[in-house]
């Protein structure tokens, strides 16, 4: 047991070595978990875009509280990513596996109340965004109805791939949600169109067989880690949960699950204000959302990897790494936002009618795809800087860039929609926010490192600084 549990700390260990090689080599299977995910929605949506317009924008409505539920995944979320990889960083294993122990306790409450509170207010929670179809209103509360009974599943996978992560082995949950991506892609036709012998259910197809994949992978990640000792050995879930831990776990994922929650709420609001326009518009956020994740689920995959990264190196004592591996990242994700604004904006035609058949509904969605794209740029490098401040356990700096311009997303939608742009304000709203926040957090994480000494001693030679230290003049600042 001991030879093996220090050959996993060699392989998994980010605190030696090329930075870009640790980075790439941590950061490639989390985009891919990333890209796994984001596949879910978009094999939904090429699917449920095939029965129409009205049937993606009931799935769009639902979709928001399964959007919300990112919030709650994210306080023990944060907690495993960063706890686990500063541990890990120490040396810790008793301390890795209390993180582990307490993160898994927490999402499961989390998921339980989530998922009831869900059920039980369906017709209000749908109602909320005033759709005056009655099939649309019906479709939507059985879509959520059906997700919501299997949110335990979606809510617990997540922490485990973020286990994983934090360790530094990412190529386990990304082999794990492929095998979920399998199942959907396979039973989405079946189940959404009845081919076979199986019934017709459209709308409610689509919920559920992705909670059917979701349920595959739950028991693959249990399975898989029950040959993991050096993680999962004597976690003792059934016992009360350190009251002390929760609160640091919940500390660490607060900011961030505020940010998320405020996020969804926001783009709920924005959903209802583009309402008035029809239905049309609202199956235009929901395609256009799926299509511009490719660059933002990329973006926070690389994120995860910043703040697995960053994590380690810092708790280990390595400011230099943490520092170098910074800009290393954010080299490579500024080539990656590049490029996803050139897609978005010179391939909006095909991208969006891979989904969407309808004529008009293209040519709204062509205009959402290049708006958005002048922002995928700033996007990447606001998720690297956001994976870096999360890596030091600095969670508050992303919230509060987050949470206030997103905000004021719906003062400028309102106000630019008003004006001749009329839905493209909307739009615009979005975006430019997105350019806003990039630039505001790079610049408060270059502030930060700038002022930090053990920055300014580095100079180009590297060294190895106590965190303890760190940590202190960090909190000073």
């Amino acid at each position: 047991m001991k030879n093996t549990e220090q050959d996993m700390n060699s392989k998994n260990n980010l605190t030696q070595g090329s930075i870009p090689k640790a980075l790439f080599r941590l950061a490639i299977p989390i985009m891919g978990t990333s890209f796994v995910q984001m596949a879910y929605n978009l094999t939904d949506m090429l699917w449920v875009g095939r029965l129409g317009s009205r049937a993606v924008a009931s799935v769009g409505a639902a979709g928001f509280y399964v959007w919300l539920a990112a919030a709650f995944i994210l306080i023990p979320k944060i907690g495993a990513e960063v706890g686990v990889a500063q541990s890990t960083g120490r040396k810790d294993a008793e301390g890795t596996r209390k993180y582990i122990r307490h993160c898994i306790q927490l999402v499961i409450f989390l998921a339980v109340l989530y998922s009831s509170t869900l059920i039980i207010f369906r017709k209000y929670l749908i109602g909320f965004f005033n759709l005056k179809e009655a099939d649309i209103v019906n479709d939507s509360i059985t879509y959520l109805v059906i997700i919501s009974s299997g949110l335990i599943f979606y809510f617990i996978n997540p922490i485990f791939s973020a286990i994983f992560n934090g360790y530094g082995e990412s190529r386990t949950p990304f082999m794990i949600n492929s095998i979920g991506l399998i199942m959907n892609i396979i039973l989405d036709p079946l189940l959404i169109f009845g081919i076979g012998p199986f019934p017709r259910l459209e709308v409610a197809g689509a919920a559920t067989a992705t909670i059917l994949a979701q349920a595959v992978v739950t028991l693959t990640f249990i399975i898989t880690a029950a040959k993991r000792k050096e993680l999962f050995s004597d976690l003792h879930l059934l016992k009360l949960p350190d009251l002390s831990h929760i609160r640091h776990i919940v500390k660490l994922g607060l900011p961030a699950a505020l940010q998320s929650g405020l996020f969804t709420g926001f783009a709920m609001v924005i959903t209802r204000i583009i309402s008035q326009w029809g239905p049309i518009p609202i199956a235009v956020q929901k395609v256009g959302s799926q299509i511009e994740s490719l660059s933002w689920m990329t973006a926070g995959g690389f994120q995860t990897a910043m703040a697995a990264f960053v994590g380690q190196n810092y708790g280990s004592g390595k400011w230099d790494r943490v520092v170098k591996g910074y800009f290393a990242g954010m080299s490579i994700m500024s080539v990656i936002g590049i490029i996803a604004t050139v897609l978005l904006i010179f391939a909006a035609r095909p991208l969006f009618s891979a989904f969407i058949s309808e004529e008009e509904t293209i040519k709204y969605g062509i205009v959402y795809l290049r708006i958005l794209g002048l922002s995928q740029l700033f996007m990447c490098i606001e998720s690297t800087s956001a994976g870096a401040f999360n890596g030091l356990g600095k969670t508050i700096p992303p919230s509060v860039v987050g949470i206030t311009l997103n905000g004021l997303r719906i003062p400028a939608a309102l106000l630019l929609s008003s004006t001749s742009l009329g839905l493209n304000g909307v739009w615009w709203a979005i975006s430019i926010s997105s350019i806003c926040k990039g630039t505001v957090l790079t610049a408060w994480y270059l502030i930060m490192l700038g002022r930090n000494p053990n920055t300014r001693e580095l100079g180009i030679m590297p060294g190895k600084y106590d965190a303890v230290k760190i940590e202190t003049e960090l909190e000073q600042q």
